[in-house]
C-alpha cells in the first residue's frame, strides 16, 4: 500500500521517522513523506528508498505553528499542500507525525476518508510548557497547553489508530482519553542494529578523553533535561575524583545559563560543550565514556516516555545513571543497566556516580546487561513489530 507520513518539520533527520518507514518499506509498502523545507534542499528526492516530497515554508509560518491550537492559520495554510500531496501520490493510509500537523491532516482528509494512524512521539501539550517561548511574554498568554490537550484528545479520538513509545505513555492515554486499548500500540523509540554493529570510531575523541573518567550526556540540553543538577555535583565529585569529566554533545537555547553555572561553580576546566555533532559521531563519545547521563526533571512526559539516547549508551555496554523519571527508573531498574538518583538532587546523584566510579565489576556488569537487552529484546528490529503488525490489519 501506499503509506503517506505527514511531518511538520525538516527531514533529515528524524531517527524515528526514517526507521518506521524503512521498516515499512522493507514490507513491501511504498513510503511518501510530506515534510517542510526552508529553502536549499530538493524538493523532492529519494531517501533510503523513501519518497521525500517537501513543502517549501517559511519563518513567519514557522512561528505560527505554536500557536496552531490558538488560532488555526497553521492549520489552514497546510491543509491544501497536504490534500494535494495525498492525492498526487494516490496514498492509502496517513501516518500522521505528532500533532503540530494533525488537525491539517484531518481537514485535509474529510473528503478522502483514509485511515490514520496518530504517532506520538512525545506528550507534546505537556512539553510546551517548558518551552522557553511559552515562559515569556506573548507565548505565555498566547498558547495555551490546556487547549493542545484537549486537542489532542479530539486527535485520539479521530485517529483510525495510536501508536506512542513506551507502556507508561499507552496507560495514560487510555487512562486519560478512555479509548480502548486495542486501539494504541507500543513502537518505542530505540536504536538500529546498525547503529553499533557498523559504527564507524574516531579515533581523535577516544584519544581526548583516554585519561578522564567521563560522565557523558548526549542530546537536548535544555534545562528540564537535568543537567544544572550535573553541574552543581561536580565541583564535590573533582575533589573525590581529579580524572573526572563531564562532557556534554547537544545544544539548546538555554545553553547560556548552563556555561554560567559552570563559570560561576570554576569547574570550566572539566566540563566539555561539544555543541551538537553528527549521530555518526555518538558512538565515539559513547565509547569514551564511563558512566552515562539521563537527568530529566521529572514531568508528566518525561514520567512516560524514554529518552532515545539511554538506547544508544546500552548498544556499546555503558552503564547509566538516570534521574527517577518513573518510565526511565522502571526501564533502568528492571533491566539492571545502571543506577537511579533522585531528579534534581545533587548530592544523591554525586552518591551514585561514586557508587559506579568505585566499582569496575558493578559499571562492566551493568554495561553487558545493557547490550544483551538491545540485542535480544529492544533493537529497532524487534521493537518495530507492532508497527509492521499494525499495517497489515490496518485496511
Amino acid at each position: 500500500m501506499n503509506i503517506g507520513m505527514l511531518l511538520d518539520k525538516t527531514f533529515p533527520p528524524d531517527p524515528r521517522v526514517e526507521n518506521e518507514a524503512v521498516s515499512l518499506l522493507k514490507e513491501g509498502h511504498n513510503v511518501f513523506l510530506f515534510c517542510l523545507t526552508y529553502g536549499g534542499e530538493q524538493l523532492e528526492e529519494e531517501i533510503r528508498g523513501i519518497q521525500v516530497k517537501r513543502h517549501l515554508s517559511n519563518k513567519i509560518t514557522y512561528k505560527l505553528s505554536a500557536l496552531a491550537y490558538t488560532i488555526p492559520v497553521y492549520s489552514m495554510l497546510l491543509k491544501g499542500a497536504i490534500h494535494s500531496f495525498l492525492k498526487d501520490n494516490a496514498i492509502d493510509v496517513i501516518h500522521i507525525h505528532d500533532i503540530r500537523v494533525a488537525e491539517a491532516a484531518f481537514w485535509a482528509n474529510k473528503t478522502l476518508k483514509l485511515p490514520t494512524v496518530l504517532d506520538l512521539h512525545d506528550n507534546m501539550p505537556e512539553i510546551l510548557k517548558y518551552y522557553p517561548h511559552t515562559q515569556k511574554f506573548p507565548g505565555k498568554y498566547l498558547i495555551s497547553s490546556k487547549r493542545w490537550k484537549k486537542k489532542e484528545e479530539e486527535f485520539i479520538h479521530k485517529a483510525t489508530n495510536v501508536i506512542t513509545v513506551s507502556n507508561e505513555f499507552i496507560a495514560e492515554v487510555v487512562g486519560r482519553t478512555q479509548i480502548s486499548a486495542s486501539k494504541i500500540k507500543l513502537v518505542p523509540n530505540t536504536v538500529l542494529a546498525s547503529f553499533y554493529e557498523d559504527a564507524q570510531i574516531d579515533s581523535q575523541i577516544i584519544d581526548r578523553y583516554k585519561n578522564n573518567q567521563v560522565l557523558l550526556y548526549l542530546g537536548d540540553t535544555g534545562l528540564r533535561r537535568g543537567l544544572q543538577t550535573v553541574i552543581e555535583a561536580m565541583p564535590l565529585l573533582r575533589a573525590k575524583f581529579p580524572r573526572i569529566k563531564l562532557v556534554i554533545v547537544g545544544k539548546n537555547s538555554s545553553d547560556a545559563v548552563l556555561k554560567k553555572q559552570v563559570k560561576a561553580l570554576n569547574c570550566t576546566s572539566y566540563v566539555d560543550f561539544e555543541g551538537w555533532q553528527n549521530v555518526a559521531l555518538f558512538p565515539s563519545y559513547i565509547m569514551a565514556s564511563t558512566i552515562c547521563l539521563s537527568p530529566l526533571h521529572r514531568n508528566i512526559q518525561h514520567d512516560v516516555a524514554y529518552a532515545n539516547k539511554l538506547f544508544q549508551y546500552m548498544s556499546f555496554e555503558k552503564p547509566l545513571l538516570v534521574s527517577d523519571a518513573t518510565a526511565q527508573k522502571t526501564l533502568i531498574e528492571r533491566t539492571q543497566t545502571g543506577l537511579v538518583h533522585r531528579e534534581r538532587n545533587a548530592t544523591d546523584f554525586s552518591e551514585k556516580v561514586t557508587v559506579l566510579l568505585q566499582d569496575d565489576a558493578l559499571r562492566a556488569t551493568m554495561g553487558a546487561n545493557g547490550k544483551a537487552f538491545i540485542v535480544e529484546e529492544f533493537c529497532w528490529e524487534k521493537a518495530s513489530k507492532n508497527l509492521i503488525e499494525l499495517y497489515k490489519n490496518i485496511v
